[in-house]
Parts: structure tokens; C-alpha cells; sequence
């Protein structure tokens, strides 16, 4: 009976928007839910998308009968797998305004999202990477499964760890961020909440009942939510308990990962020669030097940065990106062509200047980002 009662409130939720629309946006109960519907494109966030998110989002922030969000995204294989890079590319290349705006109001959302004062909950059941993790990562809570797929993998793109990246990777323990930003490295699960950026876990099965409970709640206050997301955390097999992923690599991490430039932590790997260390080594040779550059360097100033700073110092990397030439290129090699060999250019750290990354790092006037 609970099965076809959970089916019924959906489909009742559902009545009054388009399954066809790319995302679908409902009130059910005291909660505002987002549901990201490109199921084809893995829910990848479209500029239209963004578009109808903001606005909502602010809607039942003011709204006194609207006590949380809670964001989704349908077909069970992604949450988000990123932004629309493809349509990005292709205004970029042709000197559209979409590589302006995309950025622009996509960091707009992301620091929305950051600031809201009504709890938001993402079930980030599936891949959630780059844009994915931008409308997840910044909320009060998130939820893993098992199917959960966390990376940032834009250094393999010509591109860097955006949507905030540069705010919460250099706040995760030990330089596990610096790892994760720099090397792309997929978390799978459990993982995903012992590196710090889940805050549950929750069996994917479970997640319409959670979801009917959050719905349900009587008076949803933080504490509230926290304590109905913790007993269903509590409950996922417990007995489970895998170590770490990372936990036989973590001193290593620390210490290759602290060094202040992508050079010095070349060096390191190759001194240190361990088998982790000269996978590490494979990785980072593959990636844009370009973006290794700019990565580190937002990771070591976003460390001591607000989530507002970081965004508009990202929006002006963005905008650096797409003037240049290893973005392109990256799209072309991973997403187009998917030969997997771009050329980067200069296709050494060596060759990166430090005059470029700086300038990369300048304000922009007029067209800073304003949040």
C-alpha cells in the first residue's frame, strides 16, 4: 500500500508540470522540489534550466508556507553529470553570449544556493560531477548512495574545478581537495561521504520514503530534517563499514599535495617513486598544464576565501578559459572526438607563465561577476 501511495503523491506532484521540460518544479507539502529531468544527458544543467531554478529557489526562500527544497534528478543513472559543455563550446567558439552568461548566472545559483536560509537537501543518488556538484555541494545537506559517482574532472577538459570548487575542496580534510581538483578522481559511494562532501548516506531503494518523510515532516526546522536524515543514515547497513578509499594514501596525499606548485608537486611524486605516486604522476601528465596552474592556485586562495569571493574570482577564470585555447581542445579530445588525446598548448608546466596565470587572476571591471 505505502509503495502505491508514494506513486500516487508523485504522480499528483507531477500533475501540475511537464514531464517533458527539462526541469520540473513542484510544491508538495511544506517542501519545494527541484527535479532535474535530462535523463538523456545525464540531467547536464542548460543555461534555461538555471533560468527557472534561480528564481524558484528565491520564491520559496521568501515563502512562509515553503519550510525546504529538495533537489533530484531522474532516470537513476545521474543526479548531474555537469554543465551543458557542448552548448558552451559552440557559443564560445562563435563569440556568443552564452559563455558570459552560462557562467555568470550558473555561479549566481550556486551562491544561492550557499546563502539559503530554508534547509536544502540534494539526494545525490548517482553521477554528480562538476554543475552537479555546484547545486548540491553548497546546501545544508546531501545525500549519498551507493550509486553515488562524485568528481571534478575539468583539469582533463581545459577547464578548472568551478562552481565553487575552490571553496569547499581546500576545506576537506587534509589536501584531499587539492587530489580530488587536481587529478579528477572518482569518489563511488560510501567514499563520497567520508571525504566530506555527502553529509548522509541513505540506500538508493530508500530514497522515496525519505523523501515522503521530509515531505511529511510536521514542523520542518534544520534540526528536524537533521535528525530524519540521521535515522535513516543510522540505519543503512552499518555493518559495512569499508575503509576509506583513500585512507591507505591519505599521508601520502598530505604530503605530495602540499607542495605550492604543480612543478614542486611533480617533483615530489617522482622522488617518492611508490606506485601511488607514479599513477598520480600518469594522471597529472595528462591533464591541460594550463589548468593545473590555475587550479592550484584557486584551491590555495580559496582557502581562506568566502564562497562570494571565490565565485567571483572563478567567474573571472572562467572567462580566461574561453578565451584560450585548452578548453576547446579538451571539449573536442574527451566530448567530440573523444580520442582522448588533446594537444594542449603550451603542452608544459614549464611553458605556463606566470604573467599569464596572473592575468587569468585580474578583475573585470564592468563585467565582474556581482553577487
Amino acid at each position: 500500500l505505502n509503495r502505491l501511495q508514494v506513486v500516487l503523491q508523485h504522480l499528483k506532484m507531477s500533475s501540475n508540470t511537464d514531464s517533458t521540460a527539462e526541469v520540473l518544479l513542484s510544491k508538495s507539502g511544506g517542501a519545494g522540489v527541484i527535479t532535474l529531468n535530462r535523463p538523456k544527458a545525464l540531467n547536464a544543467l542548460t543555461l534555461s534550466m538555471i533560468r527557472q531554478i534561480y528564481p524558484q529557489i528565491k520564491t520559496w526562500e521568501q515563502d512562509p508556507e515553503t519550510f525546504l527544497i529538495i533537489i533530484k534528478g531522474t532516470g537513476g543513472k545521474a543526479f548531474c553529470a555537469g554543465g551543458d559543455i557542448r552548448a558552451i563550446t559552440d557559443a564560445g567558439k562563435a563569440g556568443g553570449r552564452l559563455a558570459e552568461d552560462f557562467f555568470r548566472e550558473e555561479y549566481m545559483l550556486n551562491y544561492a544556493i550557499g546563502t539559503c536560509k530554508k534547509p536544502y537537501v540534494a539526494l545525490i543518488d548517482g553521477i554528480t560531477m562538476g554543475g552537479g556538484v555546484g547545486v548540491s555541494i553548497h546546501g545544508h545537506f546531501r545525500v549519498a548512495t551507493e550509486k553515488t559517482l562524485f568528481a571534478m574532472p575539468e583539469t582533463a577538459i581545459g577547464l578548472f574545478p568551478d562552481v565553487g570548487g575552490g571553496y569547499f575542496l581546500p576545506r576537506l580534510s587534509g589536501k584531499i581537495g587539492y587530489y580530488l581538483a587536481l587529478t579528477g578522481f572518482r569518489l563511488k559511494g560510501r567514499d563520497v561521504l567520508k571525504a566530506g562532501i555527502a553529509t548522509h548516506f541513505v540506500e538508493s531503494e530508500k530514497l522515496p520514503a525519505l523523501e515522503k518523510d521530509l515531505i511529511a515532516l510536521k514542523s520542518p526546522s534544520k534540526e528536524n530534517i537533521a535528525d530524519l536524515l540521521n535515522s535513516y543514515h543510522g540505519k543503512s547497513e552499518v555493518h559495512q563499514e569499508k575503509q576509506f578509499v583513500l585512507d591507505e594514501h591519505m599521508e601520502k596525499i598530505n604530503s605530495l599535495f602540499s607542495a605550492n606548485t604543480v612543478e614542486e608537486i611533480i617533483k615530489k611524486l617522482k622522488q617518492d617513486g611508490s606506485p601511488f605516486a607514479m599513477k598520480q604522476l600518469e594522471t597529472l601528465n595528462k591533464m591541460s598544464p594550463t589548468s593545473l596552474k590555475l587550479t592550484l592556485r584557486q584551491l590555495r586562495e580559496g582557502a581562506s576565501m568566502s564562497l562570494k569571493d571565490v565565485l567571483t574570482m572563478e567567474y573571472r577564470l572562467s572567462q580566461a578559459c574561453m578565451k584560450g585555447h585548452d578548453f576547446y581542445e579538451g571539449v573536442r579530445a574527451v566530448l567530440i572526438d573523444k580520442d582522448q588525446a588533446p594537444r594542449w598548448k603550451p603542452a608544459a608546466l614549464e611553458e605556463v607563465a606566470d604573467e599569464f596565470v596572473n592575468n587569468c587572476f585580474k578583475p573585470l571591471g564592468n563585467y565582474d561577476l556581482k553577487l
